[in-house]
Parts: structure tokens; C-alpha cells; sequence
């Protein structure tokens, strides 16, 4: 693979389950019932559960960590919004964009979003920083 380039982008669709949100849930602490409990997800605002902010901007991470220049990658910086909420069994896609590059340093700014499929509508949206000697080298 080679180096990145200013405006190269890279999609990965996902859809996250109720069983990994559960996960998510146990794993971080955060059982709050608007998460894991359908009456209450049911007479919220939202009309169903939504999925923990954080665990729905994870996918930055499996894309960083184990699908674009994975080897040698080590994550700096991640900024997110989250701007609309997000729900299981719903088709999103992460879309990552190169922002900047800073050769001498061996980084890249990457923009992150994540859209949701079906509506076109951004639902989290930032900034990502990486540091690669083996693959951002120009």
C-alpha cells in the first residue's frame, strides 16, 4: 500500500447489534437504560435505545487499527461531535478523508464521519491524527 494522499478516502460499512452494545454496556460501565433497556429507550425522545456515543465512534478505531496502514499505526488524536444518534440493526458507513500531511513527522490528519446509510445524514463527525514510520512516508 502506498503512502496516503491529500484527499484519498476510505469507506467501511457497519451495523451494530444489540448484543454488542449490551457488551459495550458491561465493558465501560456505562449501563444507563436509554442504552440496554427497550421501555426506556421506547419513551425517550428518540422513540428506541441509541447507541453510547463513544461506542459508535469505535469504528474509527477498527478502521485505524486493523484496516488502513494498520501495521506500525499508532493513534494520537480523535476528536468527534456527535450530531445525530444512532440505533442497532441500522446500515452506517465510516468514511475516513485525508485532511493533512505531515511528512517530517511521519502523521496524518484524517477526517472521520459516520452516515447513515439510509438518510445520507452525518451522524458523528471529526478529526483523527496518526503517526506512521513504516507506511506515511513520502
Amino acid at each position: 500500500m502506498s503512502a496516503p494522499k491529500q484527499g484519498d478516502v476510505f469507506t467501511h460499512d457497519i451495523i451494530y447489534t444489540q448484543e454488542q452494545v449490551n457488551l459495550y454496556a458491561q465493558i465501560s460501565g456505562d449501563t444507563n437504560p436509554l442504552h440496554i433497556n427497550q421501555e426506556v429507550g421506547n419513551a425517550s425522545m428518540f422513540g428506541k435505545c441509541i447507541i453510547h456515543g463513544h461506542f459508535s465512534a469505535s469504528v474509527f478505531t477498527k478502521i485505524f487499527g486493523t484496516l488502513l496502514y494498520p501495521d506500525g499505526q499508532i493513534y494520537m488524536k480523535q476528536n468527534n461531535t456527535f450530531l445525530k444518534p444512532m440505533f442497532v440493526d441500522t446500515p452506517y458507513q465510516a468514511v475516513i478523508t485525508v485532511k493533512e500531511i505531515f511528512p517530517e513527522k511521519n502523521r496524518v490528519l484524517f477526517e472521520t464521519k459516520v452516515i447513515d446509510v439510509a438518510s445520507g445524514a452525518e451522524t458523528i463527525t471529526g478529526e483523527a491524527l496518526l503517526m506512521n514510520k513504516k507506511h506515511y512516508v513520502w
